[in-house]
């Protein structure tokens, strides 16, 4: 939804209203005049014509910055790219705004149609998009017109002069529970991950984490996501020698078939377990450690968008509300019809939104302070505290 339209829609229907007020009241005055001789009654006024915003008709709001946001709004990703949009309107609504104007645009049609026709729209900014691969698709597009974009995905390889990753890459969150560890005493670290991109980057983190930390990852054992081939690949590990802690690189719900098999080793997780109140509920998880961004504002947040919205946000809608309020961060020193000034997207105090402060490497990627969780019975305990501000 376009809300420049809507505005612009409900001033046009409030003239209207006002030209059909004036008229009548022209209409009373005239009743009021002492006539000599009877006349035909007047013709009743037209009724008001009802306006609605055109989805198709960009407002003129020169003094505004466009952006655009690029979710998908149909398909599989509907409710996560719903959410992030929701999101995104809360952050303008929180914030009173009113020099910044946002439009969706549905990426589940092509992200690159969608960024061309942002882009032929006018914006200067793009949020989004969501998925590695639709950011190579995006940058395509939006390079030559010099609009850069802040993107949800999670892939730091994506990165680059013109696109930054606002999403929680695993790295960081591996190198945080390893160094977790590490205090604590483990020495050695097996681990299992999935087949695929992501289970690649989950391995390559783990390694560089364990080199620095002058720790020994015994064995990295892949799986194809079923719950035989999952508990095959932990008794793979553990029969290879032992660990003192086994890192599960996937979602919750891998984690839950992995416990079992692994009773009575320390079990490791990843960002993906942000969110996941199933593992809480699993005595086999019981003790397990995992590095998230911090909850403490979730809680509010979720109360106010099912407030609005109805219904409970994804985990990943905040990505949605702090790309919003850094935008209206930089937009203080930001001129509307200007390019957009990503130099200062590298400020290296940060930024602090919902899910704590962050700021952006020289590669692009945002690197966040993470906090260490322990499952305990039903509920996480904090283990380690995130950082409330970077050193320089």
């Amino acid at each position: 939804m376009m809300i420049g339209s809507m505005w612009q829609a409900g001033a046009k229907a409030g003239t209207g209203l006002r030209r059909f007020a004036a008229t009548g009241a022209l209409a009373l005055l005239a009743g009021c005049t002492v006539i000599p001789k009877p006349v035909a009654a007047p013709p009743p006024p037209p009724k008001p014509v009802e306006v609605t915003p055109d989805a198709n008709v960009l407002p003129t709001d020169a003094d505004r910055h466009r952006v655009a946001l690029l979710v998908p709004m149909s398909g599989a990703n509907a409710p996560v790219g719903m959410a992030i949009a929701n999101a995104t309107t809360m952050a303008l609504l929180d914030t009173n705004a009113q020099n910044v104007r946002i439009t969706t645009y549905d990426t589940a049609g092509g992200a690159g149609l969608a960024a061309n026709k942002a882009i032929l729209d006018g914006n200067r900014l793009i949020l989004g998009p969501l998925l590695a691969d639709e950011v190579v698709a995006v940058a395509s597009v939006a390079r030559p017109a010099k609009v850069p974009m802040i993107t949800y995905s999670n892939d730091a390889a994506v990165a680059d002069r013109d696109v930054f990753v606002l999403g929680q890459v695993p790295a960081q969150a591996i190198a945080r529970v390893v160094g977790f560890a590490q205090d604590k005493g483990i020495k050695s670290i097996g681990a299992i991950i999935p087949t695929g991109a992501y289970g690649q980057r989950v391995s390559s983190a783990l390694f560089v984490a364990a080199r620095t930390r002058g720790m020994t990852v015994t064995t990295v054992e892949t799986y194809d996501r079923s719950n035989t081939s999952v508990s095959s690949a932990v008794r793979r590990v553990l029969a290879k020698g032992p660990v003192e802690a086994l890192l599960i690189g996937d979602s919750g719900r891998i984690a839950l078939m992995a416990a079992p098999a692994a009773a009575g080793t320390q079990l490791l997780g990843t960002e993906l377990w942000n969110g996941d109140a199933s593992i809480a509920k699993s005595p086999s998880m019981r003790g397990a450690w995992f590095a998230a961004v911090s909850d403490k504002r979730f809680a509010q947040f979720e109360q106010s968008y099912r407030s609005r919205f109805g219904t409970a946000p994804s985990r990943l809608a905040t990505l949605g509300y702090d790309s919003v309020l850094l935008t209206l961060n930089v937009a203080r020193g930001w001129k509307p019809g200007t390019l957009f000034p990503t130099a200062k997207l590298y400020a290296r105090d940060g930024f602090i939104g919902l899910d704590g402060v962050f700021r952006f490497e020289p590669n692009g990627v945002a690197e966040r302070a993470m906090e260490v969780r322990e499952v305990s019975a039903g509920t996480f305990l904090t283990a380690s505290p995130a950082p409330a501000k970077f050193n320089p």
